[in-house]
């Protein structure tokens, strides 16, 4: 399954999330609703997984975490705000590119139609 495929499933699993629970909870029950969505569809996922930075070929563990990486290609970025931040699709881009990934999804369940809350982010795909 590539990227597109795969980030096809996990809108869908957020658009059913959204619709069961509605805007307006913390992004920790949407985490862990999406996550019990996305294994129910026999996907493999890792939720909070670290990210290191590796810089001039030290590796630091510095604390940043990924919300949840999805079959090891496509990183979803968590939110419950009322306005996205222009900081938020270059946080998963770094992430992105720290982890060597090449798609991300930014969600923000914060909104009336989900869709208005999903951002597609591309690291050279």
């Amino acid at each position: 399954m590539n990227e597109n495929e795969l980030s096809a499933i996990i809108v869908d699993c957020c658009f059913q999330v959204h619709t069961k629970l509605g805007p307006g909870l913390l992004e920790s029950v949407y985490e862990a609703v999406l996550c019990y969505e996305l294994q129910k569809r026999g996907l493999e996922i890792r939720r909070q997984a670290a990210i290191p930075v590796i810089y001039e070929e030290v590796k630091l563990d510095l604390g940043f975490r990924a919300d949840i990486i999805v079959e090891d290609l496509v990183i979803v970025e968590l939110k419950s705000v009322e306005t996205l931040a222009p900081v938020h699709p270059k946080q998963l881009l770094t992430h992105l590119r720290l982890c060597g990934l090449k798609l991300g999804l930014l969600v923000n369940f914060n909104v009336v139609l989900i869709k208005d809350g999903i951002r597609r982010i591309v690291n050279n795909l």
